[in-house]
């Protein structure tokens, strides 16, 4: 199984704190010099990799992370998994935000896609139900 770990960069620290969790090879898109290849190969990956993971921290300044987690729960239910977490170090995000975080959960989740509050919960299901060898009723 290979993950795609898309989200919230920003010197976040959420992908180095869930890689020792993950049961799998992952693809991390992000690069020091963001090219016109390297977006190409972020698509690519995109489409390879068996688990497209989305988390979305309080460090989040653009919403393109939030428009490719509702376009792979439409395209790619079963391979979507949305992670939103309420911190991230010494950031928060308001009520108002984590509400509305919440409803893009509850989309995704209606989409046919999989939402979690923590790292831990969603490294838990992808060790658990997202092999290849397991169906969608395990799900």
């Amino acid at each position: 199984m290979k993950v795609f770990l898309g989200g919230t960069c920003n010197e976040s620290t959420w992908r180095r704190r869930i890689i020792p969790l993950l049961e799998a090879e992952f693809f991390n898109p992000v690069v020091d010099d963001w090219t016109p290849d390297r977006m190409a190969e972020e698509l690519r990956q995109r489409e390879e990799c068996d688990v497209c993971l989305y988390v979305i921290t309080p460090k989040m300044t653009g919403v393109y992370s939030i428009a490719e987690v509702i376009d792979d729960s439409n395209k790619r239910p079963e391979k979507t998994v949305f992670v939103r977490l309420r911190d991230d170090d010494d950031e928060k995000f308001t009520d108002g935000q984590w509400k509305s975080l919440g409803a893009v959960a509850q989309m995704v989740e209606r989409n046919g896609g999989r939402a979690f509050d923590s790292l831990k919960s969603a490294a838990t299901h992808l060790s658990h139900c997202c092999r290849p060898e397991c169906s969608k009723e395990q799900q």
